[in-house]
């Protein structure tokens, strides 16, 4: 396990803050001014035993290993985007940064977020566009993070994609052209029990019970060291403060598994989509998890009394797009989770763009991805789903409609900016999904 953490220098001022602020927080919470549900425009309207969790697929992924250091290692000037493919990535990080100062998680995932050992893109995400105000937005900090290695780029040693040749993305465990591209970081205000840290990379799809590995398309030698995590799976334990000494942990399960397109007929990354899926639906679940270890050799998942949130783009919609049939619904219709159904009022209008669209059969108000319109349309793909062990206070999805000042952040598809960045968003073409949990 690797894993880096920035400790805070002041956790017992942070803490006497809070209780001071609480009940303003809580009048805040039952304001019917507060709308957050229907545009995803909120402050953090938490009282002490309410934790907004969220996830954000934020494409801050580059091309090279190293380029997205070098892009947050100084703050976006305010520079013409149009002016250099510099100036548009580092416009882009002050986007993502400004969504996350005006929705203000407590506890974030960030799904394609490039990692490197040294941790340098994530200090100078924190550093210059976290710790500074994007637009008037208030700074936000983050003195607890996890930040671990992704399967993305390392090469398998095996011909995976039976080319003929051994090498290049598809030959290696989870698709990407350098090791640590398209990764995943975990940010919280509180913090992270890193000695009771697991992760799963190294995990091999062959060892899940009742597999959909197409063993008609991968060789023996590739099935036996194909591992499941097209990234990684975590479970990232977040200590909750609560009355007195009390403390809550909450299973921070992230994960980012793998598109169910780019294949043939034989479909492999939409069945180890699913089986990436199902691994939290096992976890969870104590009489499936006994199949499961770690990457340091210990076995099984959560006890049956755990208080868990499963988190990040599952790329998988519960009706529409390419997934295998029923993929995300073994989280959605799972005995111990709870589906808080964020909707946005920009999805519906999103919709609207006709294409694919039309023919869906999922309430766009659902959605939290604006993808090509052509096919396979705007998609639900993005989660946080808690135990039903808690209570939900809100939740949203953060896609204002175009008459909203902050439609800037989310903007529609741009296929210049497209050709020059491979985005062709201000900020992503998913949107942040949140939700207030109750802990205590």
């Amino acid at each position: 396990m690797n894993s880096h953490q920035q400790p805070s220098a002041t956790p017992a001022l942070r803490w006497i803050v809070g209780l001071i602020m609480a009940p303003v927080l809580l009048l805040a919470m039952i304001s019917p001014a507060s709308g957050a549900a229907t545009n995803g425009r909120s402050g953090s309207g938490a009282a002490p035993s309410t934790v907004r969790f969220a996830t954000f697929n934020a494409s801050l992924n580059r091309t090279f290993e190293g380029e997205l250091a070098a892009n947050l290692s100084v703050p976006y000037d305010g520079t013409d985007p149009t002016t250099s493919v510099e100036a548009r990535r580092r416009w882009q990080a002050a986007n993502v940064a400004e969504v996350i100062q005006r929705t203000r998680p407590g506890v974030l995932l960030i799904n394609e977020f490039d990692y490197d050992a040294a941790g340098a893109a994530l200090a100078g995400f924190q550093e210059n566009y976290l710790g500074v105000s994007q637009n008037g937005a208030e700074p936000i900090d983050y003195p607890y993070v996890f930040n671990a290695p992704s399967n993305t780029g390392i090469p398998s040693g095996v011909d995976l994609n039976n080319s003929g040749t051994v090498g290049g993305p598809d030959d290696a465990f989870g698709f990407g052209f350098y090791p640590g591209q398209f990764g995943m970081v975990v940010l919280s205000m509180y913090p992270i029990d890193h000695g009771g840290a697991r992760t799963f990379q190294s995990f091999l799809w062959k060892d899940m019970p009742g597999n959909l590995i197409p063993t008609d398309y991968y060789s023996a030698e590739a099935i036996d060291v194909l591992r499941l995590s097209s990234k990684s799976h975590w479970d990232v334990p977040i200590e909750i403060p609560g009355p007195g000494r009390r403390t809550t942990t909450v299973h921070f399960l992230t994960s980012h598994p793998t598109p169910p397109v780019f294949d043939g007929p034989e479909d492999r990354n939409g069945k180890r989509n699913h089986d990436e899926i199902r691994f939290w639906a096992d976890y969870v679940h104590p009489g499936r998890s006994h199949y499961i270890y770690d990457d340091d050799g210990n076995h099984g998942g959560l006890s049956g009394d755990a208080r868990f949130v499963i988190a990040g783009d599952q790329n998988a919609d519960p009706l529409d797009g390419d997934s295998v049939a029923a993929a995300i619904d073994q989280l959605l219709r799972h005995p111990k989770i709870a589906d808080p159904k964020p909707t946005s009022l920009g999805g519906v209008e999103a919709a609207a763009q006709g294409g694919a669209n039309d023919d869906h059969r999922g309430d766009p108000a659902l959605d939290t991805a604006d993808f090509a319109d052509g096919a396979p349309g705007n998609l639900r793909v993005d989660y946080v789903l808690p135990s039903k062990r808690m209570q939900m206070a809100d939740t949203a999805v953060f896609w204002p409609p175009l008459d909203d000042d902050l439609s800037r952040l989310t903007g529609v598809f741009d296929f210049g900016q497209f050709l020059q960045d491979g985005i062709g968003y201000p900020t992503s073409d998913h949107r942040m999904v949140w939700a207030d949990i109750i802990v205590h």
